[in-house]
């Protein structure tokens, strides 16, 4: 199997830069997959898991809202964050998951803004412990 070169930037730093056999990214309109000699092109990453396997070992990110482009057998994601799994601490999550549930658990009026942060922050919370759970 051919290689790709991937790489994933935040705005803070590059996160990845290597050489990789596949790369799989949650897309805007689904998950994708790419291999050696894909075909070239662009696609929104929405927040979710990206994973990338190089010499029989799979790594597992977390991902925010983005976009990724392929082409010539590399994958560039830019992303507003990104999270390795094995970085990810499990209990913070866990609180910000109750945190957030708590949040949703309350009456809410009409167009409640602390509802929709609070459901984002839940969402963001079970992401983070379930891609940390992957390396465990």
């Amino acid at each position: 199997m051919g290689k790709l070169h991937l790489e994933v930037v935040t705005p803070e730093k590059v996160m990845i830069s290597q050489e990789v056999d596949i790369v799989v990214a949650p897309g805007s309109i689904g998950e994708f997959g790419v291999l050696e000699g894909h075909v070239p092109f662009l696609s929104g990453i929405v927040p979710g898991e990206l994973r990338y396997s190089s010499a029989n070992q799979t790594e597992h990110f977390v991902v925010t809202t983005g976009f990724a482009e392929v082409s010539d057998n590399r994958v560039s994601v830019l992303v507003d964050a990104a999270e390795k799994a094995s970085e990810i601490d499990v209990e913070r999550a866990q609180k910000a998951r109750d945190r957030a549930e708590e949040r949703l658990a309350k009456d809410r009026g009409s167009e409640d803004l602390d509802f929709i942060r609070a459901e984002a922050a839940l969402k963001r919370a079970m992401l983070r412990i379930r891609v940390a759970e992957k390396k465990i």
